[in-house]
């Protein structure tokens, strides 16, 4: 996997951290606050979206007359706490992101969440002076499935895409990572556990966890 391999970019949640659940919950206390009630199709219509993009999906869809950055800061709000103290790496990711620095790789994260969360968990983690360069769905023209976040990873490492290993754990990531011609390791996670078998299919590798690597 790691063969001609000169630098690793990591999706944040559900990937590097365990925190999918998190979203749920956060979807469930916003939505009961409005009284409207969650459609099934919700997480899989927003993932992959910058987080400002998913505020504009709540606008359009659910009427909802907050601006963007008034629904962006409210999330924020409920989840800031979380990132900061509770949650963790997935098992074995902190051992793998510090045996890929001392073999000299290049380490980045590509992310549809906001900036302020990632940094709030890295450094909750011990783990924030490990990586050389992030980009959010914010920063680019095209969210997941679409490759510029990836790219855009891949050009502040100064590293060609074909270079370049990804860590996923959605279809949709896993299929950015693919456009933008990189080499993609899919992760296990409980959330995503449905969409198991396609995700073995599309990525060109899959690990239960990073121990499977360590």
């Amino acid at each position: 996997m790691l063969d001609e391999i000169e630098a690793i970019i990591f999706d944040l949640d559900g990937t590097l951290i365990d925190s999918m659940n998190v979203w749920s919950e956060i979807d469930q206390e916003y939505m009961a606050k409005l009284g409207i009630p969650i459609p099934a199709d919700l997480r899989n219509d927003i993932e992959g979206m910058g987080f400002a993009e998913v505020a504009v999906y709540f606008q359009n869809r659910f009427h909802i007359q907050q601006s963007v950055k008034e629904i962006t800061d409210e999330w924020h709000e409920m989840a800031y706490d979380k990132y900061a103290k509770e949650i963790r790496l997935k098992p074995g990711a902190g051992d793998f992101l510090r045996d890929m620095k001392k073999r000299d790789r290049k380490l980045g994260i590509a992310t549809s969440n906001s900036r302020q969360l990632l940094k709030a968990v890295l450094v909750s983690n011990g783990v924030d002076d490990l990586f050389d360069a992030f980009c959010t769905s914010d920063e680019v023209n095209n969210s997941k499935p679409a490759p510029d976040v990836y790219l855009k990873v891949a050009d502040k490492l100064n590293v060609s895409p074909e270079s370049c290993l990804v860590f996923e754990d959605i279809p949709q990531g896993i299929m950015a990572g693919k456009n933008a011609g990189m080499r993609v390791c899919a992760v296990e996670d409980n959330f995503s556990m449905p969409v198991a078998d396609l995700k073995k299919d599309i990525a060109d590798y899959y690990i239960k966890s990073f121990y499977d690597i360590v």
